[in-house]
């Protein structure tokens, strides 16, 4: 305390008047100065014995994860049925609709080696490829295939105990809604415990 008040009333010369005053503007900035911080930073002000401010900041410490990135598995069991009848049908010389159900079967069997559902943190993207390559836009509705769970108004899954299909309406590409179906040539199981976390539940019950 002495020395304090010693600072006050002893005169300095002019090179220790500019050390003082270098001393006390220090003593401003840290009490009476603005603080910058960050929005992770919580700000606290005290009164100082000396009528300024002191400016506590703590970091929140709380972290935001992200969720995984999920790709269902690929199913081959719809293309090998399809093939399968087409088979039968064959084999009974029933050649006409054999035709169109094994061709149907074989472009499955294809896109099942191929399209991949990936779902990252936010949206649900189309991918094809073991490299996961875009599969650039919809050559139905237009637009990327691409699209944010929050955009969802709802989907289903048919049928639970053996999916066939799946459907969703989403509102990012229509303003009125869009509605997709995509046949279920992945993990139904893996795809609608995802559907679910991701885009909430649905009216249908989870595969067996």
């Amino acid at each position: 305390m002495a020395s304090g008040f010693l600072l006050t009333a002893a005169p300095f010369a002019p090179s220790q008047r500019n050390e003082v005053s270098g001393l006390m503007g220090r003593l401003r900035t840290s009490f009476h100065g603005r603080v910058g911080c960050k929005r992770s930073f919580l700000r606290r002000e005290f009164s100082s014995p000396r009528g300024g401010k002191i400016v506590v900041a703590s970091v929140l410490g709380r972290k935001v994860q992200k969720k995984e990135t999920v790709i269902p598995d690929p199913d081959y069991r719809i293309p090998i049925v399809l093939l399968g009848i087409a088979g039968g049908l064959a084999y009974t010389d029933n050649l006409l609709p054999a035709a169109p159900v094994g061709l149907l079967g074989l472009l499955l069997l294809f896109q099942t080696t191929r399209v991949r559902f990936v779902f990252d943190d936010e949206a649900l993207e189309v991918k094809v490829g073991d490299q996961l390559e875009d599969s650039g836009e919809n050559v139905f509705v237009g637009g990327k295939n691409r699209w944010k769970y929050s955009t969802f108004v709802n989907w289903e899954l048919w049928w639970p105990n053996f999916p066939i299909l799946v459907y969703f309406k989403e509102t990012q590409t229509r303003p009125e809604g869009q509605v997709h179906f995509f046949p279920v040539i992945f993990n139904g199981k893996q795809l609608y415990d995802v559907m679910v976390e991701r885009a909430g539940p649905s009216k249908t019950s989870g595969p067996k």
